[in-house]
């Protein structure tokens, strides 16, 4: 086998053993936790395509946004939610880790300390 072979061979079954192990966050997932600004209580429409993470967010105080930059490494998640509140516009970082039907949640939001939560797969 030539070396260009076998290196094609190498990547395909890299790619095919990462996409294998992709955690399996597809559909919603609901969570409710304390902020400085209250309660909030989300729902979180996930969507993984290979590596890629899709989907939306929906806040009691932040409305419908959609999930922007998602990715998905093995349990792990990071996504981006550009919402507004009282007019401001705000940008949350999330990175998640799927522990069986939950993901723990860490949010943040202009170098403020995280948010640490935990959202349940709705059934």
């Amino acid at each position: 086998m030539s070396s260009l072979v076998r290196a094609w061979v190498l990547a395909v079954s890299a790619l095919v053993a990462g996409v294998a192990f992709a955690a399996d966050v597809n559909g919603n997932w609901t969570a409710s936790f304390e902020t400085q600004v209250g309660t909030q209580s989300y729902t979180f429409e996930l969507h993984v395509q290979g590596s890629a993470l899709t989907g939306k967010t929906k806040g009691n105080l932040t409305g419908e946004n959609a999930i922007s930059d998602g990715k998905v490494d093995g349990n792990k998640i990071s996504f981006v939610e550009k919402a507004t509140y009282q007019g401001m516009p705000l940008v949350f970082n999330y990175t998640g880790e799927l522990k069986g039907d939950q993901i723990h949640f860490k949010r943040e939001i202009m170098g403020f300390p995280a948010e640490e939560f935990d959202a349940k797969r709705a059934k």
